[in-house]
């Protein structure tokens, strides 16, 4: 039975443009997965994930047509996710030709329905007093157009923000900022930023500054803002004790609060951590009980190492459905949405096994996250390969540093355009048809031919 699991669920995904990437079966020696693997992964786990999305991500939808040609035929499609399928967008206009950026550009509204912006403090201001929100020379496609060595450009990855919310605008993406406080020296800190504790009062000013100073900028173009990373390590830190050295005392609550105060009540907060456990859950706890408001929890997911997704292969128990279950059981003791804002799943060589291995680990895993009934998001973070963060590796993308699609992209097109949205014709039987279906959520849009023999469109949300 795992043969045919493998073969329906998965074989089905991993076309190459025109070109069938055999990965053979469960039960053929030449599969990229062991017989362990299908193993966890197997007929009654595959099951209460139809299940769980039948359940949580789909609802029933009556509506009623007026003046419909008796007879015609009525088509219903979905045009929109309510759910998100996100990827960061720090690449914006940064692959090197013109070609490729239009097809990375082309990936948001169409695959991916959300963004996250970067708003890293450390190149987002490097000279104190000047943020670069504003596109300038440096972030054009001309000059990375013209740039041998992208990655020793400071700014790789850290986009003027401007133009990439002005983009994700005109496509109509839900975006998230990441990230406003973190006490990450090496990512996040300018090196102008006061790190002593004769300053501390200083570096806290600061940081108010900077959240007002996006609010004010930004107000509610933006959807949602990680206002608060990986801060769970400080929960019981005593004073200006911090895991990244010095930081302000009641930093994440401090923030919260500025946060909530600065931008429009419509604005989403994330509070975001790798971290993910009981202390997780009684710091987000703690804020809210204290009045901070926190709308959605941000757990991480990082398959850095491509030991570890050849391990899982192997079928060594590594974020099987039962450390999937353990986490976000974790993560839902906050009583809050779950967004599962970082996620990486490192092709473990960069060859046709390896980048087999990774199209059916991302398949089952986004399957197991969409099924989650609190579950609201899942974001790619490396989208193309070799344009990650120094350490992070290079063969994590859905595509080839050349933009092209490996078959992990398929995949999860596969699912997200195909497999998780509903369609569908009906015939007409009278002029005013009343039209019964159970869809997944989002928005529909419905074509009819009326009686004066013209078509006529209307669109439809399934919540």
């Amino acid at each position: 039975m795992r043969a045919k699991i493998f073969n329906s669920l998965i074989l089905a995904a991993l076309f190459v443009g025109a070109a069938f990437v055999s990965v053979g079966s469960a039960a053929d020696p030449e599969s990229p997965m062991s017989e362990q693997y299908w193993e966890y992964w197997n007929d009654d786990v595959q099951k209460e994930i139809d299940e769980r999305i039948e359940k949580y991500r789909k609802a029933d939808c009556e509506f009623q047509l007026d003046d419909v040609k008796e007879g015609s035929v009525v088509k219903v499609e979905q045009i929109s996710s309510d759910f998100l399928f996100g990827a960061h967008i720090f690449n914006f206009d940064q692959l090197g030709s013109d070609e490729l950026n239009a097809k990375y550009k082309n990936l948001y509204g169409t695959l991916f329905n959300q963004a996250t912006i970067a708003f890293y403090w450390k190149t987002l201001e490097p000279v104190q007093g000047s943020p670069r929100f504003e596109q300038k020379f440096e972030d054009t496609a001309e000059f990375w157009n013209n740039v041998e060595d992208p990655k020793s450009q400071p700014h790789w990855r850290r986009p003027a923000p401007d133009p990439v919310v002005a983009f994700c605008e005109s496509k109509g993406l839900q975006t998230t900022g990441h990230t406003i406080i973190w006490g990450n020296r090496r990512w996040q800190h300018p090196d102008w930023l006061p790190k002593d504790a004769e300053n501390i009062d200083e570096m806290e000013r600061l940081f108010e500054k900077r959240i007002r100073e996006i609010a004010e900028r930004y107000q509610d173009r933006l959807s949602r803002w990680d206002v608060v990373n990986e801060s769970s390590v400080d929960f019981n830190a005593q004073g200006t004790k911090s895991a990244y050295g010095l930081m302000p005392e009641d930093y994440a609550y401090k923030s919260f609060m500025i946060a909530g105060d600065a931008f429009p009540n419509t604005t989403e907060f994330n509070i975001n951590d790798y971290s993910v456990n009981d202390q997780y859950a009684a710091q987000i706890a703690d804020l809210v009980n204290r009045g901070a408001r926190i709308d959605n929890v941000g757990i991480q997911m990082h398959l850095f190492n491509p030991a570890d997704t050849l391990g899982i292969a192997e079928g060594k128990a590594i974020q099987t459905p039962d450390v999937q279950k353990a986490r976000l059981s974790a993560a839902d003791k906050a009583g809050l949405p779950l967004v599962l804002s970082e996620i990486t799943i490192t092709a473990p060589n960069d060859d046709e096994r390896g980048r087999a291995i990774q199209a059916v680990v991302a398949r089952n895993l986004y399957r197991y996250w969409f099924s989650w009934p609190t579950m609201r998001s899942v974001v790619w973070w490396n989208v193309v390969d070799d344009c990650g963060a120094p350490g992070e590796p290079t063969t994590s993308g859905l595509f080839t540093r050349q933009m092209e699609p490996k078959p992990s992209y398929f995949a999860l097109k596969n699912l997200i355009l195909n497999e998780w949205r509903t369609n569908f014709e009906v015939t007409a039987e009278s002029k005013n048809p009343t039209i019964n279906f159970r869809g997944f959520k989002g928005s529909y849009r419905v074509t009819y031919v009326d009686n004066a023999d013209k078509e006529q469109t209307t669109t439809i949300v399934v919540k």
